[in-house]
Order: structure tokens, then C-alpha cells, then sequence
């Protein structure tokens, strides 16, 4: 019978939560930069331009409709032949999943800002506001607060997906955990450990989105996914 030794794991846990950290500090920057990136690109697919829109709508749907790790592979190896920089893994990862994630960022924007009634568009317009005002004063912030439940499914989504870019050799969690299973050759038990990681990461903030959607719906909020 296989003899579990969770010892020789936890004297090399620091390697694991190094690992985490540079899991988390990819996602945090990939949020950041997707959230804003997201914005813009939501506020091109509604512009009433064919041209800005269609190109907006283009971006948005190719990388919604590929892969990931086929993103992750180009912008680490295709992009730096392309205009001859260098490009290291953190760099990769991070380009990578701020454009893809604002691309589901952008659907989200899009759709919380459509769901503000019309008649509140045109109360605006007729006090004299500007689509600038009108945006920030009046739909932004009542649309923001119904996307919130959705930005954070869609933060616990990219937390997962940031697990590809051991592929191209950055130093993650599930990066650390496979060198650590080499090392100990203990892959059960180290695998073990990073899946209650992952867990103990993404749990917290699974609660905090369902409590959210019970308070929205409690105030008659809906929201948007």
C-alpha cells in the first residue's frame, strides 16, 4: 500500500508559496490591466463608428474563441521575432492575460452599461450632459456595482488559467509544485498541497461573489454575466 509523507512536502512549502505569490502577482496585473483595457474596447464595440466598432468587435471575439496556451505560446515566442525584443515568461503571462481577459471584460462592461433603463439616457441628454458625463456620472456607476458578482467569477477564472504559463518556464505555483515532485518524489503529496493552495485562493472570493449576487438580489439588482 502507497505510504503517504506529507513531511517531506511541508519542509519545502516556502517553494510552494513562492509560487502562489508569483501565481497571484500575475493575476493581479493581468486584472488591472484587463479591467481598463476592457473598458476601452466595451466602449468601442457601442460606439455608433462601424469602423471602431467592427474593429473592437474583431479583437474581442478572436480572443474570446482561441485558446489560452496558443495566446501564451505566440506572444512568448512569435512576438519577439516579430519586432525583436526580448520577452521573458512574467512579461508573456502578463501581456497574455490582460488582453485576454479584457476581452471578457469588455462583454461585461458592454452588457452592464445596456442595462441601465433608456429612460435614464435620455434624462441625461436632457439636462445637458455629455457622453463623457453621462458615462461617469450616470451609468457607469450603477452599472460597475451589477458586474462586480461577474468580475470576480471571471478574476477566479484567470487565477485558474494562469496555471498554463509553467508551460513557458515562469516559476507559478504549478511550475514550483512539479520541480518540488522532481525533487522529493512525492507528486501526490506535493500535488496535494498545491491543489489546497489553489483552494484556499480561489474559495474565499467564490463566497464573496455569491454573497454578492444574494445582496443585489435582495435590493433588486440583477447582474451581469
Amino acid at each position: 500500500m502507497y505510504q503517504w509523507d506529507f513531511w517531506s512536502v511541508w519542509r519545502d512549502v516556502d517553494v510552494l508559496l513562492l509560487g502562489l505569490a508569483n501565481t497571484l502577482k500575475v493575476t493581479g496585473l493581468a486584472l488591472c490591466f484587463g479591467v481598463a483595457l476592457g473598458l476601452v474596447l466595451a466602449l468601442m464595440r457601442l460606439s455608433q463608428h462601424f469602423a471602431i466598432s467592427a474593429v473592437a468587435g474583431l479583437v474581442i471575439e478572436f480572443f474570446r474563441t482561441t485558446p489560452p496556451l496558443v495566446q501564451l505560446f505566440w506572444f512568448f515566442f512569435a512576438l519577439p521575432i516579430l519586432i525583436d525584443v526580448s520577452m521573458t515568461p512574467f512579461i508573456a503571462a502578463t501581456v497574455t492575460f490582460s488582453i485576454q481577459s479584457s476581452a471578457f471584460f469588455a462583454e461585461v462592461f458592454r452588457a452592464g452599461i445596456r442595462s441601465i433603463a433608456r429612460g435614464q439616457w435620455d434624462a441625461a441628454r436632457a439636462l445637458g450632459m455629455t457622453r463623457l458625463q453621462l458615462m461617469r456620472r450616470v451609468v457607469l456607476p450603477q452599472a460597475v456595482k451589477r458586474m462586480i458578482p461577474a468580475f470576480l467569477e471571471r478574476a477566479i477564472e484567470l487565477l485558474k488559467t494562469t496555471a498554463l504559463v509553467s508551460t513557458v518556464s515562469y516559476a507559478d505555483l504549478l511550475y514550483q509544485a512539479n520541480e518540488l515532485a522532481q525533487k522529493t518524489f512525492r507528486p501526490l503529496e506535493v500535488f496535494t498541497v498545491a491543489a489546497l493552495l489553489y483552494f484556499l485562493a480561489i474559495y474565499p472570493v467564490s463566497l464573496a461573489v455569491r454573497q454578492l449576487e444574494r445582496v443585489l438580489a435582495r435590493s433588486g439588482e440583477t447582474t451581469t454575466h
